[in-house]
């Protein structure tokens, strides 16, 4: 175009089974915002924010804290990227991987896959358990991602927290909304013999959708991180919320403040370190009781 920037044309067309969409996200992908043109764009121009404030070339005020140069900066959000299609990669089925739903326990509960994890040098290697459940809340989609990424209600939440106050000790913001965000989050344990824990964190949201995730991270790897080392050798193993509007309000709620969400909890844990190892019962009762404390704090 004349003024130097691209107008570009995009149709994209998707044809969706919904005959295996779960009850719970039937209106959603009915109302054509689960795989419409919207959430596609928005998708993009949030990617977009994210790269530009990946190639910012100075440290804006207010984030220094912990990072100390710009190389440190790129470092971590490129280690927040890897957290985040990990994350995504870990909780996704295929045919080769796919749920398993706990029997007994209703139509929303709790459903379970195993993975094997050799010789990937960002994940920790062994077996890995990935837990989740989605359920319905009668409050806004913006009300639930403030308070899940606020630190200052970790602890209502967080089994990592175990009770003790969480600080963040790093902020890059890495897009317009104050929620658009990576955070370097430590937990000064309320059991001294337990020492702190750092915990990498992103946070994102668009109208459509928005999502909190986050990873343990090892203090000494990310030192190295910090002052601009590789981040492609930190073993992480991410969990998080996806945070939906539930489709009911007619227009998906621009500002996602009206409206109920739909909101799907995800944990990884690895349950042995050698990948040949069997699943015990006792990681999966861990885990299943851990989800279920969160949703019946829901209210």
């Amino acid at each position: 175009m004349p003024s130097g920037y691209s107008k570009v044309t995009w149709v994209e067309h998707v044809e969706v089974d919904d005959r295996g969409v779960h009850n719970l996200y039937k209106q959603l992908v009915s109302s054509s915002h689960a795989f419409g043109a919207r959430r596609w764009v928005a998708t993009l121009d949030r990617q977009c924010e994210r790269l530009a404030s990946l190639l910012a070339s100075n440290i804006p005020a207010g984030e220094v804290g912990v990072i100390t140069n710009q190389d440190g900066r790129k470092s971590m959000l490129k280690l927040a990227e890897r957290m985040v299609i990990s994350f995504c990669g870990g909780v996704s089925a295929s045919t080769a991987h796919t749920w398993t739903t706990l029997s007994g326990t209703g139509a929303d509960d709790v459903r379970v896959m195993t993975r094997k994890s050799v010789d990937d040098p960002g994940r920790p290697p062994g077996i890995v358990l990935s837990a989740a459940t989605s359920f319905w809340l009668p409050v806004s989609p913006k009300r639930v991602f403030d308070f899940l990424r606020d630190e200052n209600s970790r602890n209502e939440w967080d089994i990592l927290s175990n009770g003790g106050a969480v600080q963040e000790m790093a902020h890059i913001a890495n897009g317009h909304d104050p929620g658009n965000c990576v955070s370097l989050l430590r937990v000064n344990s309320a059991n001294s013999s337990q020492g702190n824990m750092l915990i990498l964190q992103e946070s994102c949201t668009d109208p459509t959708a928005s999502f909190v995730i986050y990873a343990p991270v090892d203090i000494v790897a990310m030192n190295v991180v910090l002052n601009g080392g590789d981040p492609d050798y930190v073993a992480l193993l991410p969990s998080g919320f996806a945070i939906l509007p539930d489709g009911t309000d007619g227009g998906i709620a621009d500002s996602g403040v009206s409206g109920g969400s739909l909101l799907t909890v995800a944990f990884q844990i690895l349950v042995d370190s050698v990948p040949t190892a069997k699943l015990s019962l006792g990681s999966v009762a861990t885990l299943v009781i851990n989800l279920r404390e969160i949703k019946e704090q829901k209210g």
